[in-house]
């Protein structure tokens, strides 16, 4: 095998890429600046029980683990951000009010999470702490959908679902971790025959209930279906008016409804939602509640946040006109070396040609020239190609 050759599902980003990626950051975490979101960067590996507190067993599986040389305790990897953003929040800060949080970086993944990822995600989210009404939830879903409109996404649409519907329809049943997590990956799946096969032993009205419910996709409608349905469960009823006020406060988006959807991380435990935009498959932007996540650090607090991928947003964004440069020659010269800082100064981008060598850059857009004309530095446009 060639030295060079990659491990599957991991890449090199190129230049023009690169760029793209590092805009995108710098403007989302600028977005969310705006909001009132703090950063903070967590380091990308520590000891394993505490990345992986509370987290269940999906985050588990898509974490690397190696020896600390030096604790000889095992390590991690991280694969999601969000448990140590509480733990940041429930340790390090440990404010008594409401807290927000944005961070950005690399996350590893042992298996990428669906065909064609990447194994290397850049992460972009944020999280809001301390708050327990429905109001966090409304201002994150607005920061997740500002982001998306902040790089010219058109045709986004919102999709709803609520980690609490299943848990309370199983309440004081009894059913082993394996029947458990594979009935919620019948849900998820929308795989009916399996889920009547792993139901069997369920009272009967919890059964029509659960085959009942891997149906209840599509628009609002779903919501008076779902209120007919669990018309026994008040806590159920309560997530279905949640979910409907959510929706009224956006009406200006295109809203769907899961009540099923069991992707993504296990930490959640209310609300959650998906954001798609037309014409790019999967869910840009993922997130939910999670009022559980800080209780392993002896800390519960509510919690509420979303995440994106930079470098799966940037295949979909529009594409960007490579930047303005001016071309200018290489040398020492004192007023050369003083155009050439005066130029950089102003902010413009400007690429010095190496004796020999025409200038091969990809990301730059050479309209202009540096040139030298009645004895001093001067700026001409060059013609169109």
């Amino acid at each position: 095998m060639s030295a060079w050759v990659l491990p599957d599902h991991i890449a090199d980003v190129l230049p023009s890429e690169a760029r793209h990626i590092e805009e995108l950051r710098r403007l989302y975490l600028d977005t969310a600046r705006r909001f009132g979101y703090e950063l903070v960067m967590p380091p990308l590996l520590e000891y394993l029980e505490s990345l992986l507190s509370g987290s269940g067993r999906a985050l588990d599986l898509q974490t690397f683990k190696l020896v600390d040389q030096l604790s000889g305790r095992t390590l991690g990897l991280r694969a999601d951000s969000t448990p140590q953003v509480a733990r940041i929040d429930a340790h390090l800060l440990n404010r008594l009010g409401v807290t927000r949080l944005c961070y950005c970086g690399p996350v590893l993944h042992t298996r990428p999470d669906r065909p064609f990822a990447t194994r290397e995600p850049l992460q972009f989210g944020a999280e809001i702490y301390g708050h327990a009404g429905l109001e966090a939830d409304l201002e994150v879903i607005e920061l997740a959908l500002t982001s998306l409109d902040a790089v010219a996404l058109r045709n986004v649409s919102l999709d709803l679902s609520d980690a609490r519907i299943v848990p309370a329809l199983l309440a004081g049943v009894s059913l082993g971790t394996d029947v458990r997590d594979a009935l919620h990956q019948a849900l998820a799946s929308k795989d009916l025959t399996g889920i009547k096969e792993l139901a069997k032993g369920l009272p009967v009205h919890i059964q029509n209930a659960l085959i009942e419910l891997v149906q209840m996709y599509g628009d609002v409608s779903v919501l008076s279906l779902a209120e007919k349905t669990f018309a026994a469960w008040p806590g159920i009823l309560k997530s279905i008016q949640e979910l409907r006020h959510i929706a009224n406060a956006f009406k200006h988006v295109y809203t769907t409804f899961d009540l099923a959807d069991f992707r993504g991380y296990g930490y959640y435990s209310g609300v959650r939602f998906a954001m798609y935009v037309a014409g790019t498959g999967d869910a840009l932007v993922r997130g939910g509640r999670y009022d559980e996540v800080g209780a392993v650090f002896g800390r519960k607090r509510p919690a509420v946040g979303f995440s994106l991928d930079l470098k799966e947003l940037v295949t979909a964004v529009p594409a960007q006109p490579l930047k303005a440069a001016i071309r200018a020659p290489w040398g020492v010269e004192g007023d050369l070396r003083e155009a050439l800082a005066q130029l950089r100064s102003q902010g413009e981008t400007v690429v010095c040609s190496m004796p020999g060598h025409e200038s091969e850059v990809d990301e730059f857009n050479c309209d202009r020239e540096l040139v030298h004309l009645a004895g001093k530095w001067v700026v001409r446009d060059l013609p169109h190609p």
